[in-house]
């Protein structure tokens, strides 16, 4: 990924016109958007489908409205690997707390100022996402609520209608944070998640092992050194660090690698990958090789 791009990650349910409505605001209000990723519950729920399918006519060949260059990607909700269509424990609660920091983390470990929009889907995600937030984020980063007129809210609700004319006074409202991680970067530490002490070695099915020794053969040797690095649980910086070469650079192999990956696993181009699936595909792959 490119570096100090400004991306917006925005919670939706089944409503596309809650992502439309926010970046219509967010283009005409706060500059470029470069990225638009899409937090939303299970998509076999029939709303969150039809919003899916309009939301990606709108992005269609890369372009938002057929005229602005944004690249979108949407993540599904999930606990412990399955789709979720709400919270509804305290275990799923925990997960989703896990997923929204991660996904913080990764998107600031990159350099990305951060548009958050938390009006949309399970209110509880926005919680979870509000209080990653306060960990992750610094001061380019900002937290929106989405205030549509009541009137206009009944028209567009379902997707009817996607874009509010100028007269409607569609706004985000920023929510105020302390990012708590910028002042006291050891909170951010303690807020990761306890490395595994098992020694049971970890199973990879044939599948997994065929596409990952694809991947591999398919590198070059500098290419599997960062991909050896992610899959052992580095971060990019780490990675940057170790290899002593730039983040940006760092950054031009991981995509190569991701971009192979969804070949392999012939996965869309809407599916969001993180380096987080090279440390959980690879890292138990690599041990197995040894």
């Amino acid at each position: 990924m490119v570096t100090d791009q400004t991306k917006a990650l925005i919670t939706m349910g089944g409503q596309a016109q809650v992502v439309t409505l926010a970046l219509d605001w967010l283009l005409a209000h706060q500059g470029p958007i470069h990225q638009v990723i899409v937090l939303h519950p299970d998509p076999a729920n029939p709303r969150v489908q039809r919003a899916l399918s309009q939301l990606i006519a709108e992005f269609a060949g890369g372009l938002y409205r057929q005229s602005v260059p944004i690249s979108f990607h949407h993540l599904t909700l999930e606990a412990h690997g399955q789709p979720l269509e709400a919270v509804t424990s305290e275990d799923e609660a925990e997960a989703m707390w896990q997923l929204a920091s991660d996904l913080l983390r990764e998107l600031k470990q990159e350099q990305q100022r951060l548009h958050l929009c938390i009006a949309g889907g399970p209110r509880l995600v926005a919680l979870m996402l509000t209080s990653a937030a306060l960990l992750h984020c610094d001061h380019r980063d900002r937290l929106w609520h989405l205030y549509t007129p009541p009137e206009f809210l009944a028209q567009a609700r379902e997707g009817a209608i996607l874009h509010a004319p100028p007269e409607v006074d569609v706004r985000l409202i920023p929510v105020p944070i302390v990012p708590w991680g910028t002042y006291f970067p050891q909170l951010r530490q303690l807020a990761q998640p306890p490395t595994p002490t098992s020694s049971a070695p970890e199973v990879v099915d044939t599948a997994t092992q065929r596409n990952c020794a694809a991947v591999w053969q398919s590198l070059s040797d500098r290419e599997r050194e960062v991909l050896r690095l992610l899959a052992r649980g580095a971060t990019p910086q780490e990675v940057a660090s170790t290899l002593s070469i730039t983040l940006k650079t760092v950054d031009t192999y991981k995509t190569k690698i991701l971009s192979q990956c969804r070949l392999i696993w012939e996965l869309s181009e809407d599916e969001h990958l993180t380096y987080h699936f090279l440390h959980d595909t690879f890292g138990p792959w690599l041990k197995r090789m040894g």
